[in-house]
């Protein structure tokens, strides 16, 4: 039977760390979440065949969620059970990879830099390019603080959904609920939007994923400021005040802690007015606007990532060390 003791969990995460900060997700290597994706595109489809009143669409909606969850844990689990079976560090092999693909912090900081070096060269246009493969909102017309704000807005999120959560869960339950909430969250994705085609059928999926990311979210929050408290560029002490000031006006319950975090951390605004799909959406501004927002403000959000991560990992291997002695 598959069983890992603290002391190999907290070695299993800090390995899944090391492997994302040095591989990323090599692009020739097919990708768990693309199955996700594939499977939720499927399920969706066939549920969504027919019309129905809204409780039955909320219903639909909800096994959608259920059923993409339960098969990616399931499935990650008999992999992981499989290959403990062969060798106990072939398990380990096996849960550290996957465990890997669920983070990305190599894949954020490649990204963000994607958007930075043409802000930096005077390339708006190329800019606002590459950061709309990053965002969901319009891109095209961005001036270049909009545009680094964007940049600096999803790196902070996604400091939460693509590295402290799915630790979080993998301290728990190693790579399946590593894995479960790389589904959920996958899910919130792709049909958690409040638009009249999913605001009802993507539900369910939107729930989930603020459930999940409730508690890594505040602890994202709270080693943000702790990175930031020891940063020469950024305040600890006003990322902690603007968490608690900011963070409950966004309308995600979540991703305002570590945007609100960012931008008192850098004295900077974030928020303002977005669009998507030419809908005009205000956000509210988190932090406050000490000096102007900057291209080098994404590569500042990108070291408090960094930080975040570095934080975890060597937490891991102390506590590792100390059961060891």
């Amino acid at each position: 039977m598959m069983f890992w003791s603290v002391r190999e969990t907290l070695l299993l995460l800090a390995a899944a760390i090391v492997i994302d900060w040095c591989v990323g997700d090599p692009p020739r290597l097919p990708h768990p979440v693309v199955g996700i994706g594939k499977l939720i595109g499927l399920l969706e489809r066939l549920l969504l065949r027919g019309s129905g009143s809204r409780t039955v669409t909320r219903l639909k909606g909800a096994v959608l969620a259920l059923t993409v969850v339960a098969a990616t844990a399931l499935l990650m689990w008999g992999l992981c059970l499989l290959a403990y079976r062969i060798h106990p560090w072939a398990g380990f092999a096996v849960n550290a990879w996957f465990i890997s693909t669920t983070i990305a912090v190599k894949g954020l900081k490649d990204a963000a830099m994607l958007v930075y070096e043409p802000l930096r060269q005077g390339d708006l246009a190329l800019a606002r390019k590459m950061v709309g493969r990053i965002v969901g909102r319009d891109t095209d017309g961005l001036e270049e603080r909009e545009v680094a704000r964007a940049a600096v807005e999803t790196v902070a999120e996604n400091t939460v959904d693509a590295f402290v959560a799915p630790l979080f869960f993998a301290l728990i339950g190693a790579a399946p609920l590593a894995m479960l909430y790389r589904a959920a969250n996958t899910l919130d994705s792709m049909v958690g939007y409040k638009n009249e085609k999913y605001r009802d059928f993507g539900w369910a999926s939107a729930r989930l994923d603020d459930a999940l990311n409730w508690i890594p979210a505040r602890v994202t929050g709270a080693l943000l400021s702790l990175t930031a408290a020891c940063s020469r560029n950024a305040s600890g002490k006003r990322a902690w005040r603007a968490i608690r000031t900011f963070a409950h006006l966004h309308p995600s319950p979540n991703s305002g802690i570590p945007e609100a975090a960012v931008a008192g951390a850098l004295g900077v605004e974030l928020g303002g007015t977005n669009r998507y799909g030419g809908v005009v959406s205000e956000r509210a501004r988190l932090g406050w606007p000490l000096r102007p927002l900057e291209a080098d403000d994404i590569v500042r959000t990108v070291r408090l990532m960094y930080g975040v991560s570095c934080w975890l990992a060597g937490g891991l291997l102390c506590v590792w060390l100390s059961l060891e002695l």
